[in-house]
């Protein structure tokens, strides 16, 4: 009878391989069409593979913890009547995979670049956001880079060979400083037999001697996903040097005109509407004036993007944090939005977002205020270039100008803050967009129709 290859399906712009998580199925096992074979995971999102047919699992290419790239063939499933009889049992057969061991990196040793220009060999080879942001983080440049071997697709530097250059560097003694070092005073030869003798050195002890926490203490390992999310905070202070601003917004209107319509809202579109939409309308608007602030940086080059997908981080049950994207949100009205935000919240929080729907945003809005903070100092989602926070929205005796003179009344307040990059976004233009983002909120339409 046939078989159909199983495939690592494609997971979204820029992800080129996938971690194997879980089999659902062996060899020898019945599986119906969209029925879930394994679960994968990538630096984005996990997720679930489906079969693309009916049959027998006939084979298993790679095991469990095997980094797979997007288009391999992972499995072989037997279609047919009497695919069952015909499907043998058999154990998994693994495969040679498709990355080479790391001591095959170790033996080649380290050469300084002789590249005649870093971009010519750039722009004929891919690097991932993923091996560039390991590069980032170990200091090594691109000229250094593009030296790495790479056993991926099309010679690709993959996560595994970026790692064991890093390993075997730190083995020889050539691991790439993360800041410029003196150079070394003169020293007296020291003869071999008081080398040999020498005590370790701190370094030395520290990686040798166990580590120790005193007092009463749990120790609790970070999750993949919390890993992943430490990894991505502390490469994005690395990349951009942040600045925060604050405005502090009079959102009455917007309050009022929620309670009044939000009970016709969820009878006409069997939806909850939330301020969150309401967040995210404004914003567009005004990137829409400000486009700088929807954009990447890329060298010397500052890529301003066109489409805008707002992402929205989202807390999940777990304490995590994950920021599904509204594509293409300008194109979106209210009721629209409304179920955008409703539909990847939920997704989110039952751990059915799709690779896809956290990948290509622009910019991000985050509501710290959903769990009572006023203010909040967000740190930018890479590669982009801007994210704004929301706080509480609470009530406040404000002091309100009246053409009879200045009175005082009880307003709703919210600040709001906007953190970005400074290399390309100054002072100047971020105040000025956070405080256009103020006016649009503050001046909503009490009047407006859903």
């Amino acid at each position: 009878m046939p078989l159909v290859d199983l495939v690592m399906p494609k997971l979204g712009e820029s992800i080129i391989e996938a971690t194997i998580l879980k089999w659902h199925k062996n060899p020898g096992d019945t599986i119906k069409e969209d029925e879930t074979v394994l679960d994968i995971a990538t630096d984005k999102v996990d997720s679930e593979v489906p079969s693309t047919v009916s049959g027998v699992i006939e084979e298993i290419l790679y095991k469990e913890n095997d980094v797979v790239p997007i288009g391999a063939v992972i499995a072989k499933i037997r279609v047919g009547a009497d695919a069952a009889v015909t499907a043998a049992p058999a154990q998994p057969v693994p495969v040679a995979p498709v990355y080479e061991e790391a001591n095959v990196v170790e033996t080649i040793p380290y050469q300084p670049a002789t590249m005649t220009s870093a971009g010519t060999v750039s722009a004929l080879r891919f690097y991932s956001p993923l091996v560039l942001n390991i590069a980032q983080q170990e200091g090594i440049s691109m000229t250094e880079l593009e030296k790495i071997p790479g056993t991926g697709q099309d010679g690709r530097v993959s996560k595994k060979d970026i790692l064991a250059y890093v390993a075997g560097g730190r083995k020889t003694g050539i691991a790439v400083s993360h800041e410029p070092q003196a150079a070394p005073a003169p020293q007296p030869a020291t003869p071999p037999a008081v080398a040999s003798n020498m005590a370790p050195t701190p370094a030395q002890n520290t990686e040798l001697a166990p580590v120790s926490y005193p007092g009463n203490v749990e120790i609790i390992e970070m999750d993949r996903m919390r890993k992943m999310i430490a990894k991505h905070m502390v490469d994005s202070k690395h990349t951009s040097p942040h600045v925060t601003s604050f405005a502090e917004c009079d959102v009455t209107n917007m309050v009022l005109w929620r309670e009044k319509v939000k009970k016709e809202f969820e009878k006409r579109e069997g939806e909850k509407i939330t301020y969150t939409p309401l967040f995210i309308e404004a914003i567009v608007k005004c990137i829409k004036k400000y486009p700088w602030l929807s954009s990447s940086i890329d060298g010397d080059k500052l890529i301003v993007k066109k489409d805008l997908n707002i992402g929205m981080a989202t807390a999940l049950p777990s304490g995590n944090l994950i920021v599904p994207v509204i594509k293409n949100a300008d194109q979106l009205n209210l009721t629209g939005l409304t179920k955008k935000v409703n539909g990847l919240a939920n997704a989110a929080r039952t751990g059915k977002l799709k690779p896809d729907d956290t990948s290509g945003g622009t910019f991000t809005l985050t509501n710290v205020g959903s769990f009572g903070s006023i203010m909040g100092t967000p740190i930018i989602n890479q590669p982009q270039v801007a994210i704004m926070a929301v706080g509480a929205i609470k009530k406040r005796p404000m002091v309100i100008e009246t053409p009879q003179g200045d009175c005082i009344a009880i307003r709703h307040m919210m600040y709001i803050s906007l953190s970005y990059d400074h290399r390309i976004i100054d002072g100047a233009l971020g105040a000025t967009f956070l405080n256009a983002v103020s006016k649009e909120l503050e001046n909503f339409d009490s009047s407006r129709s859903i």
